[in-house]
């Protein structure tokens, strides 16, 4: 198979936990903010118990028959319309959580973290939570404001977060960093922070 077979349009820096080993076949794992599937085609071949939530309708039926191609084994409401803040899966559900480019669309801080506090409700103890999100770490000379909703350099408008948002955040849900925060400059236009957390057991 070429790589696009097997991968899709995997994000490089959730392949990046992949080769860490941080995700593994037979994992129960979340793709909060799924969208169409971006992220699910190697975890859907791979025989991952996957599950996404998508505020779009029209996301989660592509993410369903994604699943269906690729996976037919999952229940089809394996994959869900919901809100990420308010998502109909049990407590202590899933053994990782990847949201990838989505929590830069929070309201504002307050949802931001009721959004967080969901995502770590139905995460398992010692399980790992991946985001990736837009953020002001490297751009603070070129912004107007350094947390919450700005417009960026290359034209669009995100919440961003900074690194005391993301510390303190860390350390009220009690979370354990696996990797430093490593945030990619995009020719000073935008930035994109990794922001990978274990679950204390």
């Amino acid at each position: 198979m070429d790589l696009r077979t097997t991968f899709g349009n995997l994000d490089i820096y959730v392949f990046d936990q992949l080769l860490r080993g941080r995700l593994a076949p037979g994992m129960t794992v979340l793709d909060a903010g799924c969208g169409g599937g971006r992220n699910l085609v190697y975890f859907l071949r791979e025989g991952f118990d996957m599950f996404g939530v998508d505020e779009n309708p029209d996301a989660i039926e592509k993410a369903r028959r994604l699943a269906a191609q690729l996976a037919p084994r999952l229940p089809r409401d394996n994959f869900q319309v919901a809100e990420i803040a308010a998502m109909p899966f049990p407590a202590l559900r899933f053994d990782a959580i990847l949201c990838n480019a989505v929590l830069h669309y929070s309201r504002d801080e307050a949802h931001f973290d009721r959004i967080m506090a969901e995502m770590w409700r139905v995460l398992r103890p010692g399980g790992m939570f991946f985001a990736r999100l837009a953020s002001s770490i490297g751009l603070e000379s070129r912004l107007t404001v350094r947390r919450g909703w700005c417009a960026l350099p290359d034209g669009t408008a995100r919440f961003l977060v900074d690194e005391a948002l993301l510390a303190s955040t860390a350390e009220r849900l009690g979370a354990v960093a696996l990797d430093p925060l490593k945030t990619t400059n995009v020719q000073n236009l935008r930035c994109m922070t990794t922001w990978v957390l274990r679950k204390p057991t």
